[in-house]
């Protein structure tokens, strides 16, 4: 008979799930997928946000989430001009790559941090002010599904989304 998990196994293996993404929200890596490069700075009638700023902003804030929860030094950006892009469009082709492929690296960094048995997942951080790693990992799974949600709603209304 197999042995059973306990419960700090399997809230570890359901926090990697949700941040992995794709079981209640789409995942980011679809999100993001296909997007063609002029559509990225484009800015649908009455939406705030470019494709651009929506995606950059979760590096951002997943990062400085990340930092926090791992650096006892890190300071966190300025809110809000800090958690968002100057203009409405990368610069180029390589920041837009470049950003996505940070937002994976730390997703995978932070997912380590979760998976990592010597990591209390609810032991205060000990710079934070009640803060724990599993708040901060369940912060970034909603920040990340709210702003997907934005970007799928963005992408549908540029006719650069589709259900398949």
């Amino acid at each position: 008979m197999p042995k059973s998990k306990t419960v700090e196994e399997l809230l570890r293996a359901h926090v990697l799930a949700q941040l992995k993404g794709g079981e209640a929200h789409v995942e980011f890596d679809r999100a993001v997928a296909k997007l063609p490069s002029n559509l990225r700075g484009a800015k649908p009638p009455g939406q705030p946000h470019t494709p651009w700023r929506l995606v950059e902003h979760m590096r951002i804030t997943q990062n400085d989430i990340l930092e926090f929860s791992k650096d006892a030094r890190h300071k966190s950006p300025k809110w809000p001009d800090e958690y968002w892009p100057a203009g409405d469009a990368p610069p180029d082709e390589a920041a837009w790559e470049r950003t996505i492929e940070e937002f994976k690296a730390d997703r995978k960094e932070l997912e380590a941090m979760v998976k990592d048995p010597a990591n209390d997942l609810v032991a205060p951080l000990p710079h934070g002010k009640g803060q724990t790693l599993l708040r901060e990992a369940l912060l970034v799974v909603d920040h990340t599904s709210y702003h997907i949600g934005q970007l799928i709603i963005v992408r549908r209304l540029l006719g650069a989304w589709t259900d398949e």
